[in-house]
Parts: C-alpha cells; structure tokens; sequence
C-alpha cells in the first residue's frame, strides 16, 4: 500500500531531498546580488523542476521545509516572509504545470513555454508581493528597503528559472520513454 492519508511515499522522499537540495543549493548555489540579504538563487530552478515533477503538495513543503532549514543553519534564524514566499512559489509552478506530462517524455517548445510563463507568475507574485508585504507587516521593515530587495530576488529568479529549470527539466524529459513511442514487431 503505497498511500496513506493522501501522502505518498514518493511524495515524502521527495520532499526530503527536495528539501535537503535546497539547503546544499542554498549555501553552495547563491551568488551575491550587492543588494543586502538577497542572492541569485540556484535554489528556485530546482524548486520549479520538483513543482513540475511532484506537484503542488511536495513543491510547497519543499519550499517551506528547504528554506527554513537553510535559513536556521546558515543565518541563525528562520525569516519566514521570504520562507513564505519559497513555498508559495513552488505551489503555483506546480499549480499552473499540472497538465504537462513530463513523465511521458513531453517537454516541448510549448511545455516550455508554459513551465516559464508559470514560473514568471509565480516569481513575481512570490518577491514582488508576498515577500515584501509579510517583511512590512511581519517585520516592520522599511517598504523601500523590502520591494527593492524583492525586485532584484523576482528578477534574478526568473532568469535563473528560465535558463537552469528549463534545462534540468529538459534533461529529465530526455530520460523517459515518450508514450506511444514503442511499436510492436510482427
């Protein structure tokens, strides 16, 4: 029996290395933007390709489970606005995704597409509106300080997104076998 109250196990081994990627990424992953505690983040292509691959209940764990970690061990403590917003961004990738069928092989131009118009949605709802409000109304930090933050986060994870998901999402459709591909011989 592979389910139990909905909750698969290949679900809850995803969300554990999903998450523990997410920390290792997060620490080895993240390059410096000059603007304060924000990074480029190899962390949310990874994210976008468990979101496709798992669906919206693993991508928001992974989100809230992954960022909380990586922020208790390697900065002190957990800034949930921002943990908030990780696992928002990982539900709506997996949301508007559904219907690609990745596991069949298919991850053409037009999955492509539409994997990056849900990542720009979901990064822009993600750093340019969750983020910023919850560290306004979490925080009380300075709204000029915070939506400048988000706007370089947003912009940096849709680059980072579109070129290194599209890629690892591309790379993982090469390895399964296209449905109707095999043919009988006679």
């Amino acid at each position: 029996m592979a389910r139990k109250n909905g909750l698969s196990v290949k679900t809850v081994v995803a969300v554990g290395i999903g998450s523990a990627l997410f920390v290792i990424l997060g620490r080895f992953g993240s390059i410096p933007t000059g603007v304060a505690n924000t990074n480029i983040e190899t962390t949310y292509a990874l994210l976008a390709l468990f979101a496709l691959l798992y669906g919206p209940f693993a991508a928001l764990l992974i989100g809230l489970i992954g960022h909380t970690l990586k922020d208790a061990i390697f900065y002190g403590s957990p800034w949930f606005s921002w943990i908030i917003a990780s696992a928002i961004f990982g539900l709506i990738v997996a949301l508007m995704t559904r219907r690609i069928r990745i596991h069949d092989g298919e991850f053409g131009i037009a999955q492509i597409i539409r994997f990056n118009v849900a990542q720009v949605i979901a990064n822009v709802i993600a750093w340019l509106v969750v983020a910023p409000g919850l560290d306004v109304l979490i925080y009380s930090e300075p709204a000029n300080k915070v939506f400048t933050q988000g706007i370089y986060a947003g912009i940096s994870n849709i680059v980072t997104v579109a070129i290194l998901g599209t890629l690892l999402a591309i790379a993982y459709s090469k390895t399964r076998t296209k449905r109707g591909s095999l043919s009988r011989e006679a």
